[in-house]
């Protein structure tokens, strides 16, 4: 078993869930959630720190302009992604600011976690050196990409030339199972799925006992 230390105390094991967009890793952890696994999802992370009064809002203002923040003090996100993937040293100055802040949060919610095991959603887990050092196992969600592009575009407020900016700016399927200890297919059968996610769980619970 491997696990982190932190200041000499031994803490939970970590799991890294990643996948493309659309690929369903919410719906995935939502399954582990019910089986009673503490979820840390750093997009969600990522709304609260850039919602009103958000840690990261400041710092956003001084780089970016107040343009780029809505009246009730929260990060204009529309505005945010649309900028960043026509212009790439914005990207990377919006992740300056949002990465430290977000390792601090899933730090700190790491050493509440009580489950055998906790889980951190990561969608840009391959890009991120920290979180592949970090995480005792990857785990990913993948699907069929023609399926990854119909669900997405089924979402609100995404359109083609966006979603093609999304998934050009992510890594690729082959990148993704490149670092994978486990995959977890979701195709859209949520039988088949949830059947995964308690073999998966299973097998997490049994290698990480002690």
């Amino acid at each position: 078993m491997s696990v982190h230390t932190s200041s000499g105390r031994l803490t939970v094991p970590v799991i890294g869930l990643t996948g493309g967009i659309a690929s369903g890793k919410s719906t995935v952890a939502g399954l582990f959630l019910a089986l009673g696994i503490d979820i840390i999802d750093t997009d969600h992370l990522a709304h609260l720190i850039t919602g009103p009064g958000g840690a990261a809002i400041p710092a956003i203002i001084e780089v970016f302009g107040e343009d780029f923040v809505e009246v009730h003090g929260a990060l204009d996100r529309a505005r945010m992604r649309a900028d960043v993937f026509k212009i790439p040293e914005h990207r990377k100055q919006l992740e300056n600011i949002m990465h430290p802040l977000i390792r601090e949060a899933v730090e700190h919610k790491i050493a509440q976690a009580r489950s055998s095991y906790v889980m951190v959603v990561v969608p840009l887990l391959y890009e991120s050196l920290f979180f592949r050092e970090r995480v005792d196992r990857i785990l990913v969600v993948d699907c069929q990409e023609e399926t990854q592009q119909l669900r997405a575009l089924q979402r609100q407020g995404i359109s083609p030339e966006i979603l093609d900016g999304i998934i050009q700016a992510q890594a690729s399927r082959t990148e993704r199972l490149s670092i994978a200890d486990d995959v977890i297919q979701n195709d859209g059968d949520l039988d088949a799925l949830t059947e995964q996610v308690g073999a998966v769980d299973r097998r997490y619970r049994d290698l990480f006992a002690f």
